[in-house]
């Protein structure tokens, strides 16, 4: 939200940005889910817009404020290991899943439910996103367990449920069901093959020791865990509790205290005899939870997309509404190129991410590749960007109640959660080597001059380079995105500096001649 004032506290003070239409109001993301093939889904996607806008931007305030609580033992000494949520993060989260963000695609198998999806999860992203976490790692859950069809048989249509009642978490059997996930150790970190979790063959099923240093969303009601097995690491399905209704081999140890995304729940826990199902072959556990990492990955995108979008959306608007030394800010030819500069690249990130949601509907080979630099370059790019749209408003953007700082805190995370920038860098090198169909269907998506900038980065590609080749590929898909699809303005920015070079090293080094006052204009949100 924007600065509150108190009646009578001075004149000079932007109104807060609320009551508006997050959909509607952001004009690249509207055009983009028409174009990209969501169309059918508008409607939904203005509903949403307009309920967000209102009083779910205080829900999302509060939701931070009053971050979960663990508590592992009820007042009679018996362990329950249940985690407390904040009510407004349950409505919050409530609406993701009455609006099918943690399922669309799969109740709505058509063309273009992976764009009205991400659309959906940009919008509900820009009001809080504390509640992507579940949302994302539930809707990833359902493709990686079709490696096993009599778990997806059991298993989807609870991930797929509409239903949510936060009176029940984990939920009782055969309702609607949350999935989370357990990859990391305190020992490997990204090199999950130095897992040491242990899992061993029970009857039908198997049971799982050991620990994981990071659980994401461990109220959800089951976990998606990698573990070593007689024949390797391999991914099993671990429920949170059992047929009986009892608590399944899982303790929760503590939760993580973290610089942002204060509102979600991630834990550290323990595995002891839990028991568990195989999903997919003994010994690939990698390639079958990478499923749902491909899926989280495009999430990632979607997430910075929407902190770009709200940082953008209130540095424009109190610029617009700001006067300082005789005129509004907006209209002085500086803050003008700051707020510019800003805008085209939360157009660039907009237009990425729905074009790479479209690859998830299309398949083929350039959801690959595309999937890895996407998510590498806009969850990078996000940090700097809230920062300077946070000096925007001065003073006041460093203070709490402007929102500003909350949109910072979580800013540099999707840029670490499913693959820091190293990994993902070193992903690509590894996507064009082993999958070269993936870097034609790449290519084959680049206007004239960016394909020439990405070329000229793959012909002096190594490791050491690795981040300065994807970052090339980068902004040569965005350029081509913009050249196709944003107005010539915004298009224009973008290629005279982030493809030519011609700006400086900071926000707001736009050159003379370009369009400014129309890009500010095309992103400002209006009351």
């Amino acid at each position: 939200m924007a600065l509150r004032v108190s009646p009578g506290a001075g004149e000079n003070q932007p109104p807060p940005l609320e009551g508006y239409d997050l959909f509607s109001e952001n004009r690249p993301l509207a055009e983009a889910l028409e174009r990209e093939g969501g169309g059918a889904w508008e409607a939904r996607a203005r509903e949403l817009g307009r309920l967000l806008g209102g009083e779910p931007l205080e829900w999302g305030r509060l939701a931070n404020e009053h971050p979960p609580t663990l508590h592992t033992h009820d007042r009679f000494g018996n362990r329950i290991d249940e985690v407390e949520f904040h009510p407004a993060w349950h409505r919050l989260l409530e609406l993701g899943v009455t609006n099918g963000l943690h399922a669309l695609p799969w109740r709505e198998p058509e063309p273009g439910a992976h764009v009205a999806r991400a659309a959906l999860f940009v919008t509900l992203s820009q009001v809080e996103a504390g509640v992507g976490c579940p949302l994302s790692m539930t809707a990833a859950a359902v493709p990686a367990l079709r490696a096993e069809p009599a778990l997806a048989a059991e298993w989807e249509p609870r991930l797929t449920s509409l239903a949510y009642d936060p009176g029940l978490r984990p939920a009782a059997a055969k309702a609607g069901a949350l999935c989370g996930m357990a990859m990391t150790e305190r020992q490997g970190g990204s090199d999950v093959r130095a897992n040491t979790t242990r899992a061993r063959p029970d009857g039908d099923g198997w049971l799982l020791d050991g620990h994981k240093w990071f659980c994401s969303a461990p109220m959800s009601d089951a976990f998606l865990v990698l573990a070593q097995a007689p024949d390797g690491l391999s991914c099993f399905l671990v429920p949170r509790v059992n047929e009986d209704g009892e608590r399944n081999g899982i303790r929760l140890e503590r939760l993580k205290d973290k610089l942002g995304n204060r509102s979600n729940a991630s834990a550290e826990i323990a595995l002891e005899s839990a028991s568990a199902w195989l999903v997919g072959e003994e010994g690939r556990g990698v390639p079958t939870i990478l499923e749902m990492v491909v899926q989280t990955r495009l999430d990632c995108v979607l997430g910075s997309t929407a902190l770009m979008r709200r940082a953008v959306a209130e540095a424009t608007h109190h610029a617009a509404h700001r006067a300082a030394f005789g005129r509004q800010l907006v209209d002085q030819p500086l803050m003008a190129n700051v707020l510019a500069d800003l805008c085209v690249e939360s157009e660039a990130a907009t237009v990425t991410a729905i074009r790479l949601a479209r690859a998830f509907d299309e398949g083929g080979p350039f959801r690959r590749l595309a999937t890895a630099v996407a998510k590498y370059w806009v969850c990078k790019a996000t940090p700097p960007l809230v920062a300077e749209a946070l000096e925007c408003l001065g003073g006041n953007g460093f203070v709490e109640e402007s929102g500003l700082p909350r949109l910072y805190r979580e800013s540099p995370l999707n840029s670490i959660w499913e693959g820091s920038g190293n990994v993902i860098a070193l992903d690509v090198l590894r996507a064009i080597d082993r999958e070269p169909e993936s870097l034609e269907a790449f290519l084959a998506e680049l206007e004239p001059e960016p394909r020439a900038h990405a070329e000229a980065a793959l012909a002096d590609a190594d490791q050491p380079g690795a981040r300065r080749l994807v970052e090339a590929l980068a902004t040569a898909l965005q350029a081509s995105l913009l050249l196709r699809h944003a107005p010539s303005e915004a298009a224009d920015a973008f290629v005279a500096t982030r493809l030519r070079g011609d700006r400086g090293r900071a926000y707001g080094t736009l050159p003379r001649g370009l369009a400014v006052d129309a890009i500010v204009d095309r992103h400002r949100p209006r009351l």
